[in-house]
């Protein structure tokens, strides 16, 4: 292939890459970009292989789009909460309101040699019950690491 038409096929494929990141901050969902946009799947996922710059562009654009939809989402919930629907009150009490969370409670009798635990197995159960109580601050938590590593 001459040289001609290697830059021709670049400058085709680049423009394709970002009109695809620019759909992905509007629709973060690849089946739907791609169909949207004209570009196959499966180009898609070469380019990601192929490309690092545009695999993090791609995530950065997915994760803008996600955050959109949320925003729109939660306006929606918001919106049916004024409106006086009780189930969307009942939704966002339980996800945001201690009192109302989902508790669950988990009880053990272990039988014979195995109610001796040793100190390393009693804080392993330690750090499991901790870390599962905290099941709210870690989805903020995991949700602010997702946005970290996506931008980096």
């Amino acid at each position: 292939m001459n040289n001609k038409k290697a830059e021709t096929i670049q400058k085709r494929q680049n423009k394709n890459k970002r009109k695809l990141i620019e759909t992905l901050k509007r629709v973060p969902i690849v089946q739907v970009a791609c169909q949207q946009t004209g570009i196959g799947r499966a180009s898609y996922y070469r380019w990601r292989q192929e490309d690092q710059g545009f695999a993090q562009m791609a995530d950065k654009s997915m994760l803008d789009g996600i955050l959109v939809i949320n925003d729109m989402a939660e306006t929606q919930l918001i919106g049916a909460i004024r409106d006086k629907n009780f189930p969307a009150t009942s939704f966002w009490l339980k996800h945001h309101h201690q009192d109302y969370k989902t508790k669950v409670e988990v009880t053990a009798r272990l039988k014979g040699e195995e109610e001796k635990l040793n100190p390393e197995q009693k804080a392993i159960i330690k750090k499991a019950l901790r870390l599962a109580s905290l099941s709210g601050r870690t989805k903020i938590l995991n949700k602010k690491k997702y946005e970290k590593k996506s931008c980096e």
